[in-house]
């Protein structure tokens, strides 16, 4: 057993705190701020096979290992789909698109990605009569598969529930500098072995490292059967890496009685104090959505929080995940874009793996050097 200090309780953080504490470790998660103030409780939260519908993924070596981990966590959601109140739902995803996938070699390799790698995936133009799509906004091909859908406020409850029962302790506090200069005295005021960096964009201090906000921002509705059907599934439209419009098309049911409108990709801004009333950008994303799916004409915001808004960690190398150095304790687990949540489980279970990879290492390392002495 190792003791690990975790910094950070987002999502990445949590779920890294929850795989080593099954894996047998002694866990502390340090965090300035909790669920429910936190980007993972404002996260769009479909999954979707990298790179996801807010585009921005430009490392192509990040972008494969990022297929493993989505994959993993697709797995873990599923089984947590069918355990009652993790706030998992599986839904049918559906995605357009303005031009043929068969005519552009980047979606078609994504989309026969998609096809080998999920359930239910099935390729058909059709679907932009069959689900009411508006017709006349220039769509002309689509596909869909079952994926998992967050309900983020219950799922981040939850799996703090899950840290604290498997005996993480949870405290709050802060770090500014760079974890590389204060690695020795951390260790020794947190008595830990390892430290692990899912600070997001805390990073830009902790890690040195060159980030930017991408900011978000999703409007919610009621959906509750009364000035449209029930929505069930989710229906997405990419961010256009041609032309980097802001047309992205995001449309996911949260929970059991909301839908979540979307989205913006902002790079750059850091003003979270954006809504409805103050921002044009909101208002022309709450149009295309209603203008997308016109069964939303008459939609019922939610009174109690109409708008969200959060800054997704973009980095320009996408997510790090990897050792602070040869030498070093400090593992980095961040910059993981619009994709935290699809990510989180097959990056915490590497994280799992690395520490576990160190840990054999220096054993075998030890019992090279006793047998050594030994002949002396």
């Amino acid at each position: 057993m190792k003791k690990v200090l975790i910094i950070g309780a987002g999502v990445s953080g949590l779920t890294t705190a929850h795989c080593l504490a099954e894996a047998g470790h002694k866990v502390l998660v340090l965090s300035k701020e909790f669920s429910p103030n936190i980007t993972s409780n404002v996260a769009g939260a479909l999954w979707e096979w990298p790179p996801a519908v807010c585009g921005y993924h430009s490392d192509l070596v990040s972008l494969e290992r990022s297929k493993e981990w989505c994959m993993t966590s697709y797995d873990k959601f599923y089984q947590l789909a069918k355990e009652k109140g993790t706030g998992v739902y599986i839904k049918e995803a559906f995605f357009f698109f303005r031009s043929l996938v068969n005519d552009d070699d980047f979606q078609l390799k994504k989309m026969n990605e998609i096809r080998d790698n999920t359930k239910g995936f099935s390729h058909d133009a059709s679907f932009i009569e069959k689900e009411g799509i508006n017709p006349n906004i220039g769509l002309v091909d689509a596909y869909r598969y079952e994926a998992p859908m967050v309900d983020t406020d219950t799922y981040m409850k939850w799996i703090m529930e899950q840290v604290l029962s498997l005996g993480v302790e949870v405290v709050q506090g802060e770090i500014n500098l760079e974890l590389a200069s204060i690695e020795k005295e951390l260790k020794e005021k947190y008595n830990c072995d390892y430290i692990i960096n899912c600070s997001g964009l805390g990073s830009i201090k902790l890690a040195n490292d060159e980030m930017h906000p991408l900011r978000g921002a999703l409007v919610r509705i009621k959906n509750n059967g009364v000035k449209f059907p029930i929505l069930d599934k989710a229906y997405c439209v990419s961010f256009d890496q041609k032309t980097q419009e802001q047309n992205i098309v995001f449309i996911v049911p949260r929970g059991e009685d909301r839908v979540i409108l979307g989205a913006l990709a902002e790079e750059d801004e850091w003003d979270k104090n954006i809504n409805l009333e103050n921002y044009e950008p909101i208002r022309e994303m709450f149009r295309r959505c209603k203008e997308f799916l016109p069964i939303l004409k008459d939609v019922e915001l939610d009174e109690k929080e109409p708008v969200r808004v959060g800054l997704r960690p973009l980095r320009k190398g996408n997510v790090r995940l990897d050792w602070e150095g040869d030498y070093s304790s400090i593992i980095h687990n961040y910059g993981h874009g619009g994709s935290g949540v699809t990510f989180s489980w097959g990056c915490a279970e590497e994280v799992v793996a690395m520490i576990a990879n160190r840990v054999h290492h220096e054993k075998k390392l030890s019992e090279s050097l006793t047998d050594s002495e030994r002949i002396m």
